[in-house]
């Protein structure tokens, strides 16, 4: 996507664009004065769910995690959206409005947008906030010797496949839209509190793919551990099934030279952890010297984090099947979720 635009927008024409062309990020960000910048990003898909008022609430939340992934708040949105000129006026009225109440719940407004006609419906913002440049959450400030902490459990790819494919029971879908339509505002807050400085969200890349571009901007080698990362509690059911989307597998292939399992991790297990995701969660890099602060944070907003892995000297990924070390820290209590276990 941006290789073509680098061969016309040399990034030393433009030294006021901190990131976008030779150095992408969750967000586009511009510098407007010695402390300032102007955070920019846009997001948009098809229906992952059958709820058009959820369909576009969870849009919404999609593309506004972008802003929430580095430190930004939203100050306003623009809607995008492609229906079909057969689609009951009603329903998108309702993807419009769940778009729009998600926008608000984030303190932000819907300032306008375009609309084209289209087989498929599509919705989606362009979302932008302010900042400081010195306190941006971005890929490349990992540190070894840090924690990888999660916000979100991941396996939404499976179960909306599964849901697509009818097979998806009504509990596991209202669990994956309840986290899907979870704004990362409480995330992005404690983050900020704790002084967190890298990170990401998880989205269509799946966990392994967006820790990968952490691991490659920054220049060192995370550790995962599977029996620490939180999944939908449907998830394995339809991952047994192989309920996987298309992204899942293009995720594998792409990614999966950078990233070592340990013997006895299977197919399964490895395809959940490329499990391309919707509206996931972030994936902050706490350093140890913040874990405390960030636990305070946390409590404070009433924030379920899970703690599953680490960061060292090195580079690509590594996923353990379970934590060694005696001294590792605890997560927070979570909730609705099921972790990994070892079918041997």
């Amino acid at each position: 996507m941006l290789r073509p635009l680098q061969e016309i927008f040399k990034p030393e024409d433009y030294p006021d664009l901190l990131l976008g062309i030779d150095r992408p990020d969750d967000a586009a960000v511009y510098r407007i004065d010695d402390t300032r910048v102007v955070v920019a990003t846009l997001d948009f898909f098809t229906p992952v769910v059958d709820d058009p008022y959820y369909y576009g609430a969870i849009a919404a939340a999609n593309a506004l995690s972008d802003l929430y992934a580095m430190g930004v708040d939203p100050l306003f949105a623009l809607n995008i959206s492609a229906m079909p000129a057969s689609l009951d006026a009603e329903i998108v009225g309702e993807i419009i409005r769940g778009g729009a109440e998600k926008v608000r719940e984030a303190g932000a407004v819907v300032a306008g947008g375009h609309s084209i006609q289209d087989d498929e419906p599509k919705f989606g913002l362009v979302a932008l906030g302010f900042g400081e440049a010195s306190k941006l959450i971005k890929k490349e400030g990992a540190v070894a010797g840090s924690y990888l902490v999660l916000t979100k459990p991941i396996g939404t790819g499976v179960t909306t496949t599964a849901l697509r494919d009818g097979v998806a029971d009504a509990s596991d879908i209202q669990d994956a839209v309840r986290w899907m339509s979870r704004l990362n505002v409480s995330a992005s807050r404690v983050a900020r509190a704790a002084g967190v400085r890298a990170g990401t969200d998880i989205t269509g890349f799946g966990l392994l793919g967006h820790a990968v571009e952490i691991s490659e901007a920054s220049g060192v080698r995370l550790r995962f551990f599977l029996d620490r990362i939180p999944f939908l509690t449907g998830a394995k059911k339809y991952a047994d099934m192989w309920k996987f989307p298309g992204g899942s597998s293009d995720n594998r292939l792409f990614f999966q030279d950078r990233v070592r399992f340990e013997t006895g991790i299977d197919e399964t297990g490895q395809m959940m952890l490329f499990d391309a995701q919707t509206s996931g969660g972030l994936l902050l890099v706490v350093e140890s010297g913040q874990l405390s602060s960030f636990r305070e944070s946390a409590d404070q907003e009433g924030l379920s984090f899970w703690i599953v892995g680490e960061v060292e000297l090195g580079d690509g990924i590594e996923v353990l099947k379970s934590v060694s070390r005696s001294d590792f820290p605890c997560s927070s209590s979570g909730e609705s979720v099921w972790f990994y276990a070892d079918p041997a």
